[in-house]
């Protein structure tokens, strides 16, 4: 039997969602390379304990987000260059205006620490409940709630002109 059986299947299948992600959480495309390459290879590894669980992509998913936060930790002083711009979206209406707003809010999140960009991808990209977001992060409910309250501020500070794109105030 291969140890890697439904491995390859999960990669090819679950691999572009989980490389969109990682790049909402590196803000880079080679960085989410590396992230999502680290994370699989560590799951590559345990997959045969990981797909009798049943949710190989929880576990995934929640590897993701703690070895960017640990990345963070060891990394956090570093400067991280960019070779390329993103694409700009298509299908998004003025394509100059969509490369825009996405410049300004990639700029604001880089500006986030680690642990507030991943609050609020998990929260509004992946769309997790404050909860979900807590036990993925290891941390309580009431830190997620201040994170991403603290992160949403800073990004009005920072990009007012994403505004329209920010959950209505609760202050």
């Amino acid at each position: 039997m291969d140890r890697y059986e439904g491995f390859r299947e999960f990669v090819a299948v679950r691999g572009p969602a989980l490389m969109a992600t990682a790049y909402l959480l590196t803000g880079g495309h080679h960085q989410a390379e590396d992230l999502l390459q680290t994370v699989l290879a560590k799951l590559a590894l345990k997959w045969p304990h990981i797909d009798s669980d049943g949710n190989p992509e929880a576990y995934a998913r929640t590897a993701l987000y703690r070895e960017f936060v640990s990345w963070w930790r060891v990394r956090r002083n570093r400067e991280l260059p960019r070779a390329e711009l993103p694409e700009p979206a298509e299908g998004m209406g003025d394509p100059a205006d969509a490369a825009v707003r996405r410049l300004l809010l990639e700029k604001a999140l880089g500006l986030l620490t680690p642990r507030q960009r991943a609050v609020l991808v998990l929260r509004f990209y992946e769309d997790r409940s404050e909860s979900d977001t807590a036990r993925l992060l290891q941390c309580s409910v009431g830190t997620v709630k201040s994170q991403t309250h603290h992160a949403l501020r800073r990004i009005r500070v920072l990009a007012p002109e994403l505004a329209d794109l920010l959950p209505a105030r609760s202050d």
